[in-house]
């Protein structure tokens, strides 16, 4: 029930964002022509115009629905949402702008669009601080918050107790709990798995959490039972749950449930749809504004010396299936290719170790995008002799494979490329691959464009 209230909570903030916006928008108009110039002009907000703008806001909505910005409140951070927030209003309205000003279907002047970019941003943040307030009030008074009872006292009981101390916005208190033996360091003991009915029916407390250890599966039967028959509500950590991805998915077949250890957010066809959109656009956008840099790199790399202008390279892609990733040539053509490249890499030209220095030598990789092989943001693709070593090597390295590899990833703007750590990378990918978000790509992109394509190889 909970779960669904959230989903309503949800439902009505995200409509509620929606309004905000176009009330924005309104207010933008108003500022604009009224406020600052003294005039009003019946063009500049007509029907047409707050069409688009109605439009527009429930197109933001879905994107800040994309990033997580719609899950549930305990689950989130009000530093982190707002900078989301600024990022997608930042550059949603400057493709408003180059849109109304390429096809100029409506007119909107840009002052408006600016004075409506920060109007909104600010509506929208506010609102956001503001409820996160009041539920956050709400949750610490004591007729609001929930009393558990916990259930087990492994490790898993051990960590939501101590989940739940760490976060008291979330406006629940654990009573005690409920164990074969008592156990020090988890609070108040009530008793026995024997005594839960007892337990249950002299309390008063709203939600069971069970958290039971393999071998104390047989306690089961009666816990439930006690709990549907004092009418309390139950929740249950899965045992194993450490196995669990971020967001596991449930499958039933006939009478036989089954958890799904490997399910990404990318498996949902919409979410795949939505990051392959955004790798077609992005890829010719950028192949598009980038044409002139790359004309002029592949003239210095003609004039580097003899061979050709790419570097063709078999490397490793989604569901394990090769394909031909292109570079601009950064190396001799006398020499082997295979294996990391160093620091001091004498195969390097001098020209080649300029554009590796700024991962300018990775650019026609954009033609990989576009053509469906390789994806903006995802695990850099290894060559094949190293995905056959490292698959034997660091446990679950193949996982890496369920999705499409990218130019850029979460291991790289955190540092992790060339000679670094295969382990750490695999961490940071695999954690990639179960959170991943438009938000996530977006700040990846970002913080790639921004830093993150300069690297430590020393020019030779």
């Amino acid at each position: 029930m909970r779960r669904t209230n959230q989903t309503i909570i949800g439902f009505v903030s995200a409509a509620l964002d929606v309004v905000l916006t176009f009330l924005a928008y309104l207010l933008a108009v108003e500022l604009r022509f009224r406020v600052f110039s003294g005039v009003v002009s019946v063009s500049m907000d007509s029907l047409g115009a707050q069409a688009v703008m109605w439009g527009y806001a429930a197109l933001i909505v879905l994107i800040y629905a994309a990033c997580h910005l719609y899950q549930p409140f305990g689950n989130t951070r009000l530093g982190r949402d707002a900078g989301v927030i600024l990022l997608v209003n930042t550059l949603s309205a400057l493709v408003l702008m180059a849109l109304l000003f390429t096809f100029r279907l409506i007119d909107i002047s840009r002052w408006t669009i600016v004075i409506f970019w920060g109007v909104s941003t600010l509506l929208v943040i506010l609102k956001r601080a503001l409820v996160a307030r009041v539920r956050q009030t709400m949750r610490m008074k004591e007729q609001y918050l929930l009393h558990v009872v916990v259930v087990g006292n492994g490790k898993s009981a051990a960590q939501y107790i101590r989940e739940i101390e760490n976060h008291p916005e979330l406006g629940i208190r654990v009573e005690g709990y409920v164990s074969g033996k008592p156990k020090e360091g988890l609070g108040v003991s009530l008793g026995s798995y024997e005594e839960i009915g007892s337990i249950l029916e002299n309390g008063n407390y709203d939600e069971m959490v069970v958290a039971l250890e393999p071998h104390e599966i047989s306690f089961m039967p009666l816990i439930l039972s006690a709990a549907e028959k004092e009418g309390t509500r139950v929740e249950m950590i899965p045992m194993y749950s450490e196995y669990y991805p971020t967001h596991p998915t449930f499958e039933s077949v006939g009478n036989t449930r089954l958890v799904d250890l490997r399910a990404t957010p990318l498996d949902n066809i919409a979410l795949a749809a939505v990051k392959r959109a955004g790798d077609l656009v992005g890829s010719a956008v950028l192949l598009v504004m980038l044409s002139p840099l790359m004309i002029a790199i592949a003239i210095g790399v003609k004039l580097s010396g003899p061979g050709p202008v790419l570097f063709r390279q078999e490397r490793v892609g989604k569901n394990k299936k090769p394909f031909v990733m292109l570079k601009f040539r950064s190396m001799r053509t006398d020499i082997d290719h295979n294996g990391w490249t160093t620091d001091a890499d004498s195969r390097k030209t001098r020209f080649g170790s300029l554009i590796r220095k700024f991962s300018l030598d990775e650019l026609p990789q954009l033609f990989n995008v576009l053509m469906g092989s390789m994806s903006l943001v995802g695990p850099r693709p290894e060559l094949p002799v190293f995905v056959a070593r490292f698959k034997e090597e660091v446990p679950l390295y193949l996982v890496r494979q369920q999705v499409r590899p990218g130019m850029t990833g979460w291991a790289q703007v955190n540092g992790l490329r060339g000679d670094t750590s295969i382990e750490e990378r695999v961490d940071y990918d695999i954690w990639y691959i179960q959170n991943w978000s438009l938000g996530l790509d977006i700040r990846i992109l970002l913080r790639t464009a921004f830093g993150g394509m300069k690297n430590s190889e020393k020019l030779v």
